[in-house]
């Protein structure tokens, strides 16, 4: 089999580098090995240890102070310049990995890299020429589900990155241990686009009802977009997570053993 890669994307403050140090902590104590490599430019801090960095490459900071350019457009030049240098930079990451390594990246927050830009079908390509097996992680803060209009715009972000990466994919509610009740997010989980817009019109003007009535069929009609909850503090959480995860491209599937607890959770979640 080939190696893995899980790609954790996904707006700003989604908690994708959050989940990445506990995913990595998970796994250092049920001695599981996991490569995490930082795919933004503009990182500051990290919980985990850095397999390889981007900033080593080119970083948001040297790229705004050489061309005057502001956090975004820096940004936007920094993964142009990834994309053009992808081939190098990346062999050089991912050397002497094998099918028992899991690599992680941890990605930038800017949802256009995931809609619409080219950078991520370069690398999703790269990857695919070097056998690798890759599933995209869609990270959604769960406090969008307070406000029906933000949540459907989260929707949408999912459905377009799932277009345009064409990949194995999981969305997740992250942030569940913040709600004041857990059952809030059940609803949320498989959406129903006919439910949320109707929770909008006594808000919206009545010249844009159609528009939100178009906008829900879309998500109705593909019936793409669902999610599973992810509650960081709680360890079986975690763990589904990853066995989910590690589902969706085969991870260890050659394994001869399994243990008890993973034959459980395989169990519990079908």
């Amino acid at each position: 089999m080939a190696p893995c890669a899980q790609l954790i994307i996904g707006p700003a403050g989604s908690g994708k580098s959050t989940f990445c140090g506990h995913v990595y902590q998970h796994c250092q104590n049920s001695g599981r090995s996991l490569h995490i490599i930082n795919l933004d430019p503009a990182a500051d801090i990290f919980t985990y240890p850095v397999s390889a960095d981007i900033r080593e490459l080119i970083s948001v900071p040297e790229v705004m102070e050489q061309f005057d350019l502001g956090p975004n457009g820096a940004l936007l030049y920094c993964m142009e310049y990834l994309e053009e240098n992808l081939g190098d930079w990346l062999f050089a990451a991912l050397e002497g990995y094998d099918d028992e390594d899991c690599v992680v990246f941890d990605c930038p927050g800017q949802i256009e890299l995931y809609s619409h830009h080219s950078v991520f079908r370069t690398l999703v390509n790269q990857m695919h020429d070097w056998s690798w097996r890759l599933v995209a992680v869609y990270m959604l803060d769960s406090q969008f589900i307070t406000d029906a209009s933000k949540f459907i715009a989260g929707c949408l972000q999912c459905q377009s990155a799932m277009m345009n990466f064409q990949l194995p994919h999981i969305n997740v509610l992250t942030k569940v241990d913040l709600l004041p009740d857990k059952a809030l997010i059940e609803p949320y989980l498989t959406p129903d686009g006919g439910a949320l817009v109707s929770g909008l019109q006594a808000d919206v003007r009545p010249a844009l009802r159609g528009l939100d009535d178009s906008v829900a069929q879309l998500l109705d009609d593909y019936s793409m977009v669902s999610f599973r909850p992810l509650d960081l503090s709680d360890f079986d959480s975690i763990s589904q997570m990853l066995y989910t995860i590690d589902c969706a491209v085969q991870f260890g599937e050659d394994s001869d053993v399994r243990t008890s607890r993973y034959e459980d959770m395989h169990e519990e979640i079908l």
